[in-house]
């Protein structure tokens, strides 16, 4: 089988692979109609719920469902555990809000970035990318509006 090339960044990447292990950019091979931008293979709620998918880091492949308060840090207690020192304990959190679902820095050393962007806070739509350190996590699902 052939490497797929990422459409972003042109990495090359194992042909069975759904996302760039560079960038985190969705990989799709050419005439492919079984993988597509939406993952609908992930089985997202049909309630207007999301999840994080894990897409680079030690638990890439990883899958977090989004509440109305998720966590993310290297605390245990966090929703979302990233256990790397790039990540603070308390490093940002999602809440629930009327455009859907927002992502706001909590103060952390590093960052959060959405899109290659650093945000103090930022509304999330389908298909975002989060940096949290060196982690980098996929936004799928969520009625907050389109991609």
């Amino acid at each position: 089988m052939e490497d797929l090339v990422c459409p972003q960044c042109g990495h090359p990447n194992p042909a069975d692979a759904n996302f760039c292990s560079v960038c985190g950019a969705v990989l799709i091979p050419e005439g492919d109609e079984s993988r597509t931008a939406t993952h609908a293979a992930l089985e997202v709620p049909e309630d207007d719920g999301a999840m994080l998918v894990v897409v680079r880091g030690a638990n890439a492949g990883s899958r977090y469902a989004i509440g109305e308060v998720t966590t993310i840090g290297r605390h245990p207690d966090s929703d979302v555990f990233l256990d790397d020192v790039t990540v603070s304990r308390r490093h940002s959190e999602i809440r629930r809000s009327a455009d859907g679902y927002e992502i706001a820095d909590a103060g952390s050393l590093n960052g959060t970035y959405v899109n290659g962007e650093r945000v103090e806070s930022s509304v999330l739509r389908e298909a975002d990318q989060l940096q949290v350190g060196k982690f980098k996590l996929v936004v799928v699902g969520g009625g907050g509006g389109d991609a």
